[in-house]
């Protein structure tokens, strides 16, 4: 078994040491020094800048003030110029993201035995982190653990070095996000599709909120209401969405074991559990349907989180994968529906040539495409570096059969 990665530092003449989070997988970071209420903001980016991690020991929200200021530095500073290539001007840009979060990423907050935050003011995370880490390690634990649910007193978050020592720690940046998506979890995302019920993601599951791609699958015509198998379900809102329609049996897989829970639970609060049956697998079940959808990452570029594994697909493995084995799969008169958008066709990163290609050389043929523009708030925000690309971007849902089925005249 791995053991986890571990943060070395000195603080008060002592050496100390704790285990790090990092849901992008950046290492543990090799310098570290204390800051406080008193570190000055120039003082803290620059540090950032050189590498080494401030871990933070005075009042949380003069923390979060902090990271804000960081922010404020980095965005001050004059950046490349995008160039007029789209493919150049969408990896100038990710480098930027990338730089961006590697610099906030610098400020570190810690944690206790059971992921209270012992800091003043610190809000209660217990129930964010232990969604998204799992349950606190038991041998860092002295005694009986505090349960999720405990309420945290002011003795608990006050000056707790001592009294609650640091056993792991985590960047302001990742535990801000782990605090917005366990929000995001208990609210949940509506759905039209759905009769304006909610789906509810977990940390690291993508979010239904740009509801396009859900729309095509609620009004494409069904080819079968016999049996459907969706492919990378997520959060399980299109296997949903397909048995509300009618489908009598849904196998919806996934091989992200958070993905594999928030769609059991979906299905389960949405009351079609009896009709969808969530499995582990890597793309396809066994077997054969009249129905295959699938939704892979749009964009073929390498993901620096978990939750960007559901927009970023490296060398679109899954895409291939998908329409390479579709074919297997399907019934002799099945359909598949790949959801897909053209935003890599217009950032340059994937010509609709090859799309094409990969689909006849699969033994497919597109029997039909419907096709809707995006109405997400980015596609109109003109000061994002992407913005020509976003506005031209269209989200289809592809009709394909087997190679030997006719396609209608004058079908892309």
């Amino acid at each position: 078994m791995n053991q986890p990665p571990v943060v070395h530092w000195t603080e008060a003449d002592q050496p100390r040491s704790a285990r790090w989070h990092s849901e992008n997988g950046s290492p543990p970071p090799r310098r570290v020094v204390i800051a406080d209420d008193r570190t000055r903001a120039n003082d803290a980016y620059k540090l950032a800048c050189e590498g080494t991690a401030l871990l933070w020991r005075g009042d949380f929200h003069n923390a979060r003030q902090l990271l804000t200021a960081m922010a404020r530095r980095i965005d001050r500073r004059p950046g490349k110029p995008l160039p007029a290539d789209a493919t150049q001007a969408f990896h100038v840009h990710r480098a930027a993201q990338n730089h961006r979060a590697r610099i906030l990423g610098m400020l570190l907050i810690p944690l206790d035995a059971s992921y209270a935050v012992p800091l003043h003011r610190a809000p209660d995370v217990r129930e964010a982190c232990t969604r998204a880490y799992g349950a606190p390690a038991q041998d860092s634990v002295p005694g009986e653990p505090m349960t999720p649910d405990a309420p945290i007193t002011d003795a608990d978050t006050a000056t707790a070095t001592d009294a609650n020592p640091t056993t792991s720690l985590v960047s302001l940046r990742e535990l801000l996000a782990l605090i917005g998506a366990n929000e995001w979890r208990k609210k949940g995302v509506e759905i039209p599709a759905l009769g304006g019920d909610r789906i509810h993601p977990h940390y690291g599951v993508f979010s239904p909120a740009r509801g396009e791609y859900v729309d095509l699958v609620a009004e494409a015509p069904l080819p079968s209401q016999d049996l459907a198998f969706d492919i990378g379900t997520g959060t399980g809102v299109l296997a949903s969405v397909l048995a509300r329609r009618g489908v009598r049996r849904v196998v919806a897989t996934d091989q992200d074991p958070r993905a594999l829970a928030c769609a059991r639970e979906n299905t389960e609060r949405l009351g079609v559990a009896d009709r969808v049956e969530v499995v582990e697998a890597d793309l396809f079940p066994s077997g054969r349907a009249p129905l295959i959808v699938c939704n892979p990452p749009w964009v073929p570029a390498k993901p620096t989180s978990p939750v960007e594994h559901a927009v970023y697909d490296p060398g679109n493995r899954m895409l291939h994968g998908f329409l390479n084995g579709l074919a297997d799969h399907l019934t002799e008169t099945g359909e598949g529906w790949l959801i897909l958008s053209d935003l890599a066709e217009h950032l340059g990163l994937r010509p609709r040539t090859e799309l094409l290609d990969t689909i006849a050389e699969a033994g497919l043929t597109v029997l039909g495409r419907l096709d809707i523009a995006p109405r997400h708030p980015r596609a109109r925000d003109t000061s994002d570096p992407l913005h020509v690309a976003r506005m031209a971007e269209v989200t289809s849902l592809w009709r394909l059969g087997l190679a030997h089925r006719t396609a209608p005249a004058g079908t892309p």
